[in-house]
Protein backbone atom coordinates (compact mmCIF):
# COMPACT_ATOMS: atom_id res chain seq x y z
CA UNK A 1 0.00 0.00 0.00
CA UNK A 2 1.24 3.70 -0.49
CA UNK A 3 2.86 4.87 2.74
CA UNK A 4 4.47 8.64 3.38
CA UNK A 5 1.59 9.69 1.56
CA UNK A 6 2.73 13.65 2.11
CA UNK A 7 -0.29 16.17 1.74
CA UNK A 8 0.00 19.93 0.78
CA UNK A 9 -3.02 22.06 0.22
CA UNK A 10 -1.38 23.19 -3.06
CA UNK A 11 -0.96 19.88 -4.63
CA UNK A 12 -3.80 17.38 -5.82
CA UNK A 13 -3.20 13.84 -6.02
CA UNK A 14 -4.65 11.10 -8.05
CA UNK A 15 -4.98 7.97 -6.38
CA UNK A 16 -5.97 3.92 -6.90
CA UNK A 17 -7.46 1.93 -4.27
CA UNK A 18 -7.48 -1.69 -3.88
CA UNK A 19 -10.74 -3.44 -3.14
CA UNK A 20 -11.43 -6.04 -1.42
CA UNK A 21 -12.75 -8.09 -4.65
CA UNK A 22 -9.50 -7.26 -6.17
CA UNK A 23 -11.13 -4.44 -8.52
CA UNK A 24 -9.43 -0.85 -8.16
CA UNK A 25 -11.09 2.80 -7.67
CA UNK A 26 -9.85 5.87 -8.99
CA UNK A 27 -10.04 9.23 -7.46
CA UNK A 28 -8.57 12.18 -6.99
CA UNK A 29 -8.37 14.72 -3.83
CA UNK A 30 -6.13 17.56 -2.46
CA UNK A 31 -5.91 14.84 1.00
CA UNK A 32 -5.90 11.38 -0.17
CA UNK A 33 -5.65 10.09 3.59
CA UNK A 34 -8.69 12.03 4.50
CA UNK A 35 -10.32 10.61 1.29
CA UNK A 36 -9.50 6.81 1.85
CA UNK A 37 -11.02 7.14 5.58
CA UNK A 38 -13.88 8.35 3.82
CA UNK A 39 -14.06 5.52 1.31
CA UNK A 40 -13.55 2.99 4.67
CA UNK A 41 -16.65 4.20 6.62
CA UNK A 42 -18.81 4.07 3.51
CA UNK A 43 -19.42 7.64 2.70
CA UNK A 44 -17.10 7.65 -0.29
CA UNK A 45 -17.83 7.06 -3.79
CA UNK A 46 -21.10 4.67 -4.20
CA UNK A 47 -18.13 2.09 -5.90
CA UNK A 48 -16.68 1.76 -2.98
CA UNK A 49 -19.47 1.29 -1.05
CA UNK A 50 -20.40 -2.15 -2.56
CA UNK A 51 -16.52 -2.86 -2.81
CA UNK A 52 -14.84 -2.13 0.36
CA UNK A 53 -11.45 -0.18 -0.56
CA UNK A 54 -8.07 -2.28 1.24
CA UNK A 55 -6.09 0.77 0.59
CA UNK A 56 -4.35 3.34 -1.83
CA UNK A 57 -1.75 1.06 -3.85
CA UNK A 58 -1.02 4.03 -6.85
CA UNK A 59 -0.33 7.66 -5.52
CA UNK A 60 0.06 10.70 -7.92
CA UNK A 61 1.21 14.01 -7.13
CA UNK A 62 -0.22 16.95 -9.19
CA UNK A 63 -0.07 20.95 -9.39
CA UNK A 64 -3.80 21.70 -9.95
CA UNK A 65 -6.96 19.90 -10.23
CA UNK A 66 -7.63 20.46 -13.46
CA UNK A 67 -4.37 18.19 -14.02
CA UNK A 68 -5.37 15.59 -11.55
CA UNK A 69 -9.05 15.25 -13.09
CA UNK A 70 -7.05 14.51 -16.33
CA UNK A 71 -4.99 12.04 -14.99
CA UNK A 72 -7.72 10.14 -13.37
CA UNK A 73 -9.97 10.20 -16.72
CA UNK A 74 -6.70 8.52 -18.27
CA UNK A 75 -6.15 5.98 -15.70
CA UNK A 76 -10.47 5.18 -15.71
CA UNK A 77 -10.38 4.67 -19.28
CA UNK A 78 -7.77 1.53 -18.59
CA UNK A 79 -8.41 -1.92 -18.32
CA UNK A 80 -7.98 -4.03 -15.11
CA UNK A 81 -4.85 -5.57 -16.38
CA UNK A 82 -3.46 -1.91 -17.44
CA UNK A 83 -4.14 -0.40 -13.76
CA UNK A 84 -2.30 -3.92 -12.30
CA UNK A 85 0.52 -3.24 -14.41
CA UNK A 86 0.48 0.56 -14.02
CA UNK A 87 0.70 -0.07 -9.59
CA UNK A 88 3.44 -2.67 -10.13
CA UNK A 89 5.13 -0.63 -12.29
CA UNK A 90 5.05 2.15 -9.36
CA UNK A 91 5.73 -0.25 -6.64
CA UNK A 92 8.93 -1.98 -8.63
CA UNK A 93 9.94 1.94 -9.03
CA UNK A 94 9.83 2.79 -5.45
CA UNK A 95 13.07 -0.07 -4.39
Amino acid sequence: MASNMVERKDSYFVYVLLCNDGSYYTGYSNNPTSRLVTHMKGQGARYTRMHKPRGIVYLQELQTRSAAMKRERQIKALTHAEKSHLVEERHSNRT
